[in-house]
């Protein structure tokens, strides 16, 4: 028994064993990367057992040359900031995709991105070069021309952002000129948890369609989210037109100015948001809803916040002004 176990401690020291085990997975791996059709034939076979999710890499939409006739330009945007703080903080990357799109939502393709870093006044936070990537020395002496930016967004019918309400405050404020064009938000203007997504991140709306991406440099995030707004979704429609369908709708802004400390959590529940120093009016409760829900929501106002017939300040807004300081 000594004799026989200690054949089979020296089999399993042996370096032929491991040597062969490694030249086979070599044989396998080159077998695999060779042939793309054989990489897809295999994660299809594996996706259709039931155990298994497969995550493409993302292919980004096809580039074009030129925008094709009667097409319409859109742009999707994309900033890092040393910050989350528009009125305080600076951009440090601006990336920017223009992409042709059909009046019903379909997208035809991609066009010539726009990428400029900028060095902002102070040294870029350690946990943002963490997060993004990007290093002082990466921006450093780079400025982001502004006359270059208006000429990039000249001809665009709108510009879409995933959380616009964060792009554009901090575009408009190095860049008046996005202040004169329609914005979307691929975040929170299309309804995803009606189509079967539980989150609204990017990369997590990207799995949700079979996809990954690498996240979190500008450009790549704009090209996926062309990607994103692109591919059908469960109901049928495009990202895009759905999109587009919301953001072409005007809305109401509803403040609660003055509401009761105690009903803070109705107004949560009920989706309201705390304005901070930058809302309009500042330090107040405001919530956007349709064209069609105003009078619903004041009449929640009167019987559940105030215990009266309030008279709050109401806006209304379209993607002209949507997700800006204005309002």
């Amino acid at each position: 028994m000594d004799e026989d176990h200690d054949q089979l401690a020296a089999r399993g020291t042996s370096s032929a064993a491991p040597d062969a085990f490694d030249r086979m997975l070599e044989a396998c791996s080159a077998w695999l990367t060779s042939d793309a059709d054989r990489q897809e034939q295999l994660a299809t076979t594996l996706h259709a057992t039931g155990n298994y999710r497969i995550l493409r890499r993302l292919r980004p939409a096809q580039p074009l040359d030129r925008l094709p006739d009667g097409a319409r330009l859109g742009i999707v945007l994309d900033v890092e900031t040393t910050g989350v703080d528009a009125a305080l903080d600076e951009i440090i990357e601006l990336a920017m995709v223009p992409f042709a799109y059909t009046i019903d939502g379909q997208v035809l393709g991609t066009l010539a991105p726009f990428h400029a870093y900028r060095q902002p006044t102070t040294s870029i936070p350690d946990e943002i070069s963490a997060l993004t990537g990007i290093t002082d020395a990466m921006v450093a002496g780079q400025a982001i021309d502004s006359d270059a930016v208006a000429a990039f967004i000249a001809e665009a019918v709108v510009v879409i952002a995933h959380n616009a309400r964060f792009d554009r405050r901090f575009v408009e404020r190095s860049w008046p000129c996005f202040a004169n064009i329609a914005w979307a938000c691929s975040m929170s203007q299309v309804d995803w948890r009606a189509e079967g997504f539980e989150g609204t991140k990017l990369a997590y709306l990207l799995a949700g369609t079979g996809f990954f991406h690498e996240g979190h440099r500008a450009t790549d995030d704009c090209l996926a989210t062309v990607a994103l707004l692109g591919a059908a979704l469960p109901s049928g429609a495009t990202g895009l037109d759905a999109l587009l369908r919301r953001a072409r709708e005007p809305s109401w802004i509803i403040h609660a100015e003055h509401a009761p400390f105690e009903r803070k959590d109705l107004l949560k529940r009920r989706g309201y948001r705390w304005s901070g120093n930058d809302g309009v009016p500042a330090k107040c409760w405001w919530r956007e809803v349709p064209d069609d829900g105003m009078e619903n929501e004041r009449s929640f106002l009167d019987d559940e916040i105030y215990g009266y017939k309030a008279d709050p300040i109401i806006r209304r807004v379209t993607a002209w002004e949507r997700f800006s300081d204005r309002c």
